[in-house]
């Protein structure tokens, strides 16, 4: 008997893991780099939140636009990156957003602690601690996620739509886009923004335009791991500035700091002249986008490799179809999405990066549908091939084809750190980060439009993958500055974009 009251007391002592919302029903729990929970009879979510002052990224999309190039509201655009992290004040979690502008690399952590204070920081959210256990917290996130964070209601009103106001009775979480991974959790939501609608465009897409609903998307993700080394920029690379000032610069050197933004790439040989990548970059095309187009599109994004090559890396760039499962907002994937609007509109590569490196965490290119089809409408114009209700237009295909595969690789670079390259026509079509005038020719009468577009990367678009990355043996930024100057003495003329328009 006493045996059997000792271990009754040490069962007894034995610590519970309890868990969260433990007197709600029907919660669903979703594991992943964030824990959360939901609950469909309320629509109310609860994040987890066990590591303060953990950093990571956050960003906000649309999954679902509104069809429009004059309002400018598309599928999967997406929302500036921030880092943020919680910290705790009292009852409540804050989400900051730390200053990434003013910085300090130095080994005296007084220092950095002293740039860090100096400098405005920004608190994006505040939550109200639901249930402790530990070291963990638990809040609710909903009114967090079921808000107007891509800023649709200023974007109507500021493009002379309306003045629209988000309506909770008509929002709320979508759970065929919510999910979570080891790395990231991706939450979908429902806005339906309520108005008097006064611009056409709104009116010429929505199907009630008193009453706008689009899809907003919001991803927390795990933030790179230090492994990654930052690149000096050089106004002549072509690529795009990463700009910040670091105050523990020493006085006799400039205070202002500029990387490029470029994705992590290294060789599995770094001492081979050709290699394989540790890990490829690969690109995902929208499994929506129909034939031909599908095809011509894989083909021009496909070119980038032949820059990689030049560079010393073997079959580093890829592209394939996204997977049937895959979201294209998962900051998983770079993607390649074919994007509807009632008019024909601009096509636009963007970008999710790292604020503190410059990495580039996910390439985003939004290919506008009805550009093929202008294309060929100018081609058909332009030839003007038709006798006697015959008609002949394949030449006009193939002209839109080619023109959509250099569109594709074009924006597909702006994804890969590249910024346009105005002067590019001028050396025999260079850069695919031109944009590019059709070389029509005229022989006997006829207009022959098989070399209007050019086919495959150029030879400035080789120079800035190898500044951008290549790997130098050699002192980097002595090697970076010689490429350059040897580009330039060999011929190549680069333009930016603020000198060019």
């Amino acid at each position: 008997h006493r045996l059997l009251l000792i271990l009754f007391i040490l069962i007894s002592f034995q610590p519970v893991s309890a868990q969260f919302l433990s007197g709600e029903k029907e919660v669903d729990k979703f594991e992943g780099f964030f824990d959360f929970h939901y609950q469909q009879s309320t629509g109310k979510a609860w994040l987890v939140v066990e590591d303060l002052e953990r950093e990571f990224l956050y960003v906000n999309a649309l999954s679902q636009g509104l069809g429009s190039n004059d309002i400018g509201l598309d599928r999967g655009q997406l929302g500036n990156g921030v880092v943020v992290k919680f910290i705790r004040s009292g009852g409540n979690l804050l989400l900051v957003q730390p200053n990434q502008s003013f910085r300090a690399f130095s080994e005296n952590e007084k220092e950095k602690q002293s740039i860090e204070e100096a400098f405005a920081k920004s608190v994006l959210y505040g939550f109200e601690i639901q249930e402790t256990q530990g070291s963990s917290f638990l809040i609710e996130i909903t009114d967090f996620l079921v808000r107007d964070a891509h800023g649709v209601a200023q974007r109507l009103k500021s493009t002379g739509q309306g003045s629209y106001k988000l309506d909770s009775t008509r929002s709320g979480l979508d759970l065929k886009r919510t999910r979570a991974f080891p790395k990231n959790v991706e939450f979908d939501a429902i806005l339906t923004f309520t108005g008097h609608p006064e611009g056409s465009e709104i009116k010429s897409v929505a199907p009630d335009a008193s009453s706008v609903t689009a899809y907003q998307h919001h991803s927390f993700v795990e933030l790179p791991d230090e492994g990654y080394a930052p690149r000096v920029y050089d106004p002549r690379s072509g690529a795009y500035p990463l700009s910040f000032m670091d105050y523990a610069t020493p006085v006799n050197q400039p205070i202002g700091k500029k990387w490029i933004y470029r994705h992590r790439l290294e060789k599995k040989d770094p001492n081979a002249a050709q290699s394989e990548a540790k890990e490829p970059i690969i690109y995902y095309l929208d499994p929506g986008t129909p034939e031909p187009v599908r095809s011509a599109l894989l083909e021009g994004a496909s070119w980038w490799n032949q820059a990689f090559e030049a560079a010393g890396y073997i079959d580093a760039f890829q592209v394939k179809i996204l997977p049937d499962d895959a979201d294209p907002l998962d900051l998983r994937y770079n993607v390649i999405q074919w994007v509807h609007r009632s008019t024909r509109g601009w096509s636009y590569g963007s970008s999710v990066r790292d604020p503190r490196t410059g990495e580039i965490i996910k390439g985003h290119v939004s290919l506008g549908s009805l550009r093929i089809r202008q294309d060929f409408m100018i081609a058909q114009a332009l030839k003007a091939p038709y006798k006697s209700g015959q008609v002949s237009d394949n030449f006009a295909l193939e002209m839109a084809l080619a023109r959509i595969r250099q569109l594709s690789a074009h924006e597909v670079g702006h994804t890969l750190g590249f910024s346009h390259n105005f002067a590019a026509s001028t050396v025999n079509r260079s850069s695919v980060m031109d944009y590019p005038h059709p070389w029509i020719q005229a022989s006997g009468g006829d207009l022959d439009f098989s070399q209007a577009y050019a086919v495959g990367i150029g030879d400035w678009d080789k120079v800035t993958v190898k500044y951008a990355y290549g790997e130098f043996p050699g002192d980097e930024e002595t090697e970076l500055r010689n490429l350059l100057d040897q580009a330039f003495e060999e011929g190549h003329r680069y333009v930016t974009d603020a000198d060019a328009r």
